[in-house]
């Protein structure tokens, strides 16, 4: 097994995003706002490639996303190889495409857990949300199929302004099936999240009654359901610890098998990415300029250089930086000592008070 360099740690974990293709057409979606064509994605060889490399250089998860991963007929391949090579693995999944016997097929070729996304409780607002007709009716079918397994289910609620009134009702779904999980997550704003933040960001009053909800629930339900609990940066005081530090503990591997230190980090213009099969995984962690230039706290400008934070939050969002004030390593703006701060806070608070309701949704590049 190839050893990390001394001075860097083996990433914890990989997100394979293994196609843009979905079914979904999220307005709140990570994915880049041009995606490439699926002729673009890794075929199966190619994929467990990078899933081998990943092993030999200590990766001990691995993330099966998308887009919709279950879109590709080789899943099962790929959660195989990396059960023979002892990585942990989980399913992010929307849950639309999924029946019993798909389900029922990755959880005897070795699947650990699985992620399921839900835009809200009540049918036709969550339909409304992902684009997608009948899909609730579906994810719910795939939490209950879940259950019946035995498969370890998080369930992702991700909150904005127009389905924050169904927070209480997604925590009680969650019990109901029997979830170990549930990562109530503010939509960030990275993607096509960013394209539609003033139909989606919430009013300051929203999120501190989320805030109230979610704890009052954490302890009701203690040893019953755990929180992760994700609020929207705007309204923040520090930013929070992106990917766990640019470079630190994450790496993600594209559809078409270039590598990032995060899904969104292909918005950096300057920025160039390395791919698996040009170059070893195991080097473009340890030294491409992509996971180098923001890793540690040597890249630091003021007042970050200085703060007793700085290897708590690492700096905050390298994207967030560039889409909020233009420059990659400036001061992450939503910490309360940016000055940018105050007219970040201001300008979500205009935007969630001006109240449009009128999503750009998600789609796919040309030939996808």
């Amino acid at each position: 097994m190839n050893a990390a360099s001394p001075h860097i740690d083996p990433p914890l974990a990989m997100l394979a995003e293994l196609t843009y293709r979905c079914p979904l057409r999220c307005p709140y979606c990570s994915n880049p706002l041009e995606m490439t064509a699926a002729s673009g994605d890794m075929d199966t060889g190619q994929w467990l490639g990078v899933i081998e490399e990943a092993a030999d250089m200590g990766v001990l998860q691995i993330h099966f996303s998308g887009g919709e991963p279950t879109v590709r007929q080789d899943l099962e391949d790929m959660v195989g190889r990396a059960e023979v090579l002892g990585i942990y693995t989980n399913l992010i999944t929307s849950g639309v495409l999924i029946d019993q016997a798909r389900l029922e097929g990755l959880a005897d070729r070795g699947l650990q857990h699985i992620q399921l996304s839900f835009q809200g409780t009540e049918e036709a607002g969550a339909d409304r949300i992902g684009g997608f007709r009948g899909g609730h009716r579906k994810k719910l079918e795939t939490a209950r199929l879940a259950g019946e397994i035995g498969l370890p289910l998080t369930i992702n609620a991700v909150m904005h302004r127009q389905n924050m009134d169904d927070l209480e009702s997604m925590i009680q779904m969650a019990v109901d099936f029997g979830a170990k999980r549930l990562e109530v997550a503010h939509v960030q704003y990275y993607g096509w999240g960013l394209r539609n933040r003033a139909a989606l960001v919430p009013t300051r009053e929203q999120l501190e009654h989320a805030t109230e909800i979610v704890e009052a629930a954490r302890e009701r339900l203690k040893g019953i359901l755990v929180f992760d609990y994700v609020v929207p940066d705007y309204y923040a005081r520090y930013p929070k610890s992106c990917m766990g530090g640019w470079g630190r503990q994450f790496l993600n591997v594209t559809p078409s098998g270039r590598v990032m230190p995060c899904h969104a980090a292909e918005t950096i213009p300057d920025m160039t990415f390395d791919s698996v099969g040009e170059r070893p995984l195991l080097d473009i962690w340890e030294q491409s300029e992509a996971f180098t230039r923001f890793r540690g706290t040597g890249w630091m400008p003021e007042p970050c250089r200085s703060c007793d934070r700085r290897e708590i939050d690492w700096g905050g969002c390298r994207c967030q930086a560039l889409a909020l004030t233009g420059n990659a390593a400036a001061t992450d703006p939503v910490c309360e000592k940016s000055p940018e701060h105050e007219r970040i806070a201001a300008l979500a608070a205009a935007e969630a008070a001006a109240g449009t309701d009128e999503f750009e949704y998600r789609r796919f590049g040309q030939g996808g």
